[in-house]
């Protein structure tokens, strides 16, 4: 068997058998095939596809390419979720401690940001002492003893799927739905989670830009977790201005605090309370929709969701006076305000353009190793669907790295208009 044989194969859009991906994937592990070989090969497949076996077949080779987690000795059923990126989504923060207060084992492993996305990693960091770089020794006795643990992804984790992204990232390979699904689903059942729940987003500020082809990314990552023999959920939501108001990783961190408080943004907690009540369900914590509502909202009002936060903190070394004095977060006390040239409707809050502006500022990285600023980012005043006056404040950009600019992405993602338009349901659908 040879690497040239295979590219040649799938060039001619034939399928491939399970022992020719693993000879691919193996051979690129070990450096017996050329990062060019399988560039070449990852470019075949965005053009020829692969059909659910095939994609199956990947998704395996990647989970088996390193350490595959398990909890069984730690806990009876573990949960996870996954977004698939967007702008202000830290649902991650409010969901973990959500689930974990109401009984379900939760072990997630997260990234840092990348590009225009936040990473949960870089987020939690902005909490002076926070360790995400738990030992899997550490990371599943911290399950064990308070149901819930927030870590980075370490390197013997799917590490075929990291170099293979490495490549894709560079070779403008990444936009194919079997090596997106592959990447996402093997990361998560290497992980360990017996119930998985996936938020895939679409719109300006998500890597998916339509609702259809997100049902599509959607339905085929169930399809492969199935193949896999694993309980893959997701629901569909909308990326098209930021989720709650704050972008940013300390802000971010703010807000999730405040929403476990009670004082949160309704977008945000309708994606949160749907992934939290499919998960209570697959859990068996409650046996309806509407009993899982109601236990998530009492886990808030009660205070246990914000104490098992304040737990998670103390056992990762955090400063847990951060959930009562927010100046530990250090978020810059340099804010500018952006305001409204004209009166009307905000009809479009462009996610993508709020995203680079709190790039630029310093929020974000182009490479892993890039340094990021915790203390700047943007607070949204106002969304899509309210009414603004001329002079009124749009967002409050926080920190003084190429303001200008940032001010300008910002004035130019918000379209007011004088009649308000229909906006489409935040949550597309749940499959």
């Amino acid at each position: 068997m040879r690497a040239v044989d295979l590219i040649q194969k799938k060039k001619q859009g034939l399928k491939h058998t399970k022992e020719e991906i693993n000879f691919l994937i193996d051979g690129y592990m070990k450096g017996t095939i050329e990062d060019y070989q399988m560039s070449a090969w990852l470019m075949a497949v965005c053009f020829k596809g692969l059909d659910i076996e095939e994609t199956a077949y990947l998704t395996e080779a990647y989970i088996n390419s390193g350490t595959i987690l398990d909890f069984k000795d730690v806990a009876p059923h573990v949960a996870d979720k996954h977004s698939t990126g967007g702008v202000g989504d830290k649902v991650t923060l409010v969901l973990i401690p959500l689930l974990a207060s109401c009984g379900l084992y939760c072990a997630k492993l997260s990234g840092r940001g990348l590009g225009y996305t936040g990473g949960t990693i870089d987020k939690l960091e902005s909490i002076k002492n926070f360790n995400c770089q738990l030992s899997t020794e550490d990371f599943k006795k911290q399950i064990k003893e308070i149901k819930a643990a927030i870590s980075a992804q370490t390197p013997n984790l799917t590490p075929a799927d990291g170099k293979t992204y490495a490549i894709r990232d560079v070779t403008a390979t990444v936009d194919n739905k079997s090596l997106i699904c592959a990447s996402v689903v093997s990361k998560k059942i290497a992980s360990g989670a017996d119930y998985i729940v996936l938020d895939v987003k679409y719109g300006s500020g998500a890597f998916v830009k339509t609702k259809e082809e997100a049902g599509e990314l959607a339905e085929l990552m169930i399809e492969i977790g199935r193949q896999l023999k694993k309980e893959i959920r997701a629901v569909i939501t909308s990326m098209e201005q930021p989720l709650g108001k704050c972008i940013g990783n300390a802000l971010e961190v703010y807000e999730s605090i405040e929403f476990l408080k009670g004082n949160y943004e309704q977008d945000l907690y309708d994606v949160t309370v749907k992934i939290a009540s499919l998960l209570l369900l697959s859990g068996k914590i409650v046996k309806t929709e509407e009993e899982a509502v109601k236990l998530i909202n009492e886990k808030i009002k009660n205070g246990d969701a914000l104490n098992k936060l304040k737990e998670i903190i103390s056992y990762q070394k955090g400063d847990t006076g951060v959930i009562d004095d927010y100046s530990i977060l250090n978020i810059s006390k340099d804010i500018y305000e952006v305001k409204a040239d004209k009166s009307g409707y905000i009809n479009r809050l462009d996610a993508l353009s709020i995203a680079k502006a709190c790039k630029i500022m310093g929020a974000g990285r182009d490479k892993k190793t890039d340094p990021i600023d915790f203390g700047v980012g943007a607070k949204l005043n106002a969304k899509v669907g309210d009414h603004v006056n001329e002079g009124d404040t749009l967002t409050y950009l926080y920190g003084t790295k190429n303001l200008n600019d940032a001010i300008e992405l910002v004035k130019s993602a918000y379209i007011i208009e004088e009649n308000k338009k229909e906006i489409d349901p935040l949550i597309y659908k749940t499959v």
